[in-house]
């Protein structure tokens, strides 16, 4: 490795003026390397280190690194408007980067979460000198992939997120007053005002926050449209190695951005999902330890990549596999040639209308009930069931929830004892036959596993909203997608409820958006589920043969 330059910080003048100022890392070495860009929102020192190397390693490895604050944000100039901005200011940051002193012209991006959604609008407009993107965790669809899931308002993390911006915002203009409120907003969320997706906070201290743009659009309109990288790559073709998590909350917009581009492009495109959630990335999510093979290879895998594609070096990739996933419960890293390889293996639902009360009266067998059996699954927003895990809460990841499965409003169906090893890799999709006795109403799906001990860990969920007037039989529920192994002797458990709370908003009955639906409104729902041989009530999951690391 080489040694490393104190940062500068130089600024660049985008196309209408604005300064957007920087931090760059240089090799302490003769001669030219490639430019590594990262665009973010949060103050260009933290620069991704939650869960990236810092800029020095990777300056260290021969390439200028530069870290910007978007505009707005940081010390850049100009006003900050979530994402609008990010196309022309990314392409002109591309171009100003190609040409800093030393620079040999190939710039190359990574980064997460919003990071990774900057790659993707600077290569919107095709910059010649940018070769290849490393974009993590990230929205295809800004609508389905990020805001909502299922129709829902996505509630906990975009209202968390929605804070720490505005705090930021905030900080920028010294408000101390704002921001220490902002701040105790954030790590405890005001839920319980009488809109309580719309705290009282964001109204006075954020006026201008995207989240109020978010919740006054709740269905998929223009507003999403223009903003979304699906709308926006459609002539793009670039290398791009994605990344993701199985307990992200943007693993649908990773899988979702992997799979157009692999289907279209004539460039490399590789997928790496780990066990992780949003962050951190290392070995141990939630209360389970996945073992040393869970400490994240980002930061080599990424070197690769940039060697491979701005450096000309023969690492390999060429000969590899293009999806790398991670085996939850194998603890272990499995290489596919394609994505959705699985064939469906069908659970139907059994019970004998006790699966809210009893844990061994609702069961998923290989073959339907002859006899119909109806469970009533009864919500009360009073206490609706709290988020524990997943994808969607925080903190996410996978935990034991064999006493959440005890309340009476989850309803719970659990395979025998597996018989043999089970392999799953692929999506996860629940057919359900039910009546609602109010016009809207929703759905949580989480899938566990059940070990011999009596522990249920979470491997996978989803969740929908069902609205008035929508046709519900039978109704599907997307899960994650998963890569899990499933021991001989263990269970696996359906756990069905009518919310999960706070990760989503709690449905009033109408279907009416979050934002205007009152903490007074919200009543009982009462959905009865159907299952027997008459009945589509069934879990569709993606079985595989023994997987090969």
């Amino acid at each position: 490795m080489l040694s490393v330059c104190p940062p500068k910080t130089l600024s660049m003048q985008t196309r209408d003026g604005v300064r957007l100022d920087a931090d760059v890392y240089y090799p302490d070495a003769a001669g030219q390397f490639p430019v590594l860009l990262m665009r973010q929102p949060y103050g260009r020192a933290i620069a991704s280190t939650v869960v990236y190397a810092h800029p020095n390693w990777y300056a260290a490895q021969g390439y200028i690194v530069v870290i910007q604050d978007v505009r707005g944000r940081g010390s850049s100039e100009g006003e900050f408007q979530l994402f609008a901005h990010e196309v022309e200011d990314g392409y002109d940051a591309v171009n100003w980067a190609a040409q800093l002193p030393q620079s040999s012209g190939k710039v190359g991006m990574y980064g997460f979460s919003y990071q990774g959604m900057t790659q993707l609008y600077a290569a919107v407009q095709r910059p010649e000198p940018l070769k290849v993107l490393c974009p993590a965790m990230v929205g295809y669809d800004l609508y389905s992939d990020w805001a909502y899931e299922g129709g829902a308002f996505c509630l906990q993390a975009n209202l968390a997120w929605a804070l720490q911006l505005a705090a930021e915002t905030a900080r920028r203009k010294g408000d101390s007053k704002a921001y220490q409120a902002l701040y105790q907003a954030a790590h405890h969320l005001p839920l319980e005002e009488e809109w309580p997706a719309r705290p009282q906070i964001l109204n006075w201290a954020a006026p201008d926050s995207f989240y109020h743009e978010w919740l006054v659009h709740p269905v998929r309109d223009h507003y999403w449209e223009v903003l979304s990288p699906s709308n926006l790559l459609v002539a793009v073709d670039i290398p791009m190695l994605h990344i993701g998590g199985w307990y992200d909350t943007f693993l649908r917009g990773t899988l979702n951005l992997y799979q157009a581009m692999a289907a279209r492009s004539q460039q490399r495109q590789y997928l790496l999902v780990g066990p992780w959630s949003h962050l951190p990335w290392g070995q141990r999510v939630g209360a389970v330890d996945f073992g040393a093979t869970a400490v994240s290879p980002c930061d080599r895998w990424q070197v690769r990549w940039f060697d491979h594609f701005l450096k000309g070096i023969d690492t390999g990739l060429e000969t590899e596999a293009p999806i790398h996933l991670f085996e939850l419960g194998g603890d272990r890293w499995c290489e596919f040639d394609f994505w959705e390889v699985a064939q469906t293996q069908r659970l139907y639902l059994v019970s004998n209308g006790l699966a809210a009360i009893d844990p061994s009266a609702g069961g998923l067998a290989h073959h339907p009930s002859p006899d119909l059996a109806i469970d009533t699954l009864v919500h009360d927003p009073w206490r609706p069931v709290p988020s524990l895990g997943g994808h969607a809460s925080f903190p996410a990841g996978c935990f034991d929830r064999a006493a959440l499965d005890q309340r009476s409003d989850i309803l719970t169906y659990t395979t025998e004892a597996l018989p043999e090893d089970w392999h799953l890799a692929g999506i996860i999709t629940l057919e359900l036959t039910c009546t609602a006795d109010a016009p809207s109403f929703d759905l949580c799906a989480v899938l566990s596993e059940v070990r011999p001990g009596g522990a249920v860990f979470n491997l996978s969920q989803g969740y929908r909203r069902v609205f008035p007037g929508e046709a519900t039989n039978p109704l599907r529920v997307d899960l994650q997608p998963i890569c899990a192994y499933i021991r001989r002797g263990h269970r696996l458990r359906l756990s069905l409820s009518g919310a999960c709370f706070p990760a989503y908003a709690v449905n009033d009955g109408t279907g009416q958006p979050a934002g205007v639906t009152r903490l007074i409104d919200q009543r009982i729902i009462t959905v009865k589920v159907q299952s027997g041989k008459d009945f589509t009530s069934c879990l569709l999951l993606p079985r595989v043969n023994a997987l090969s690391p």
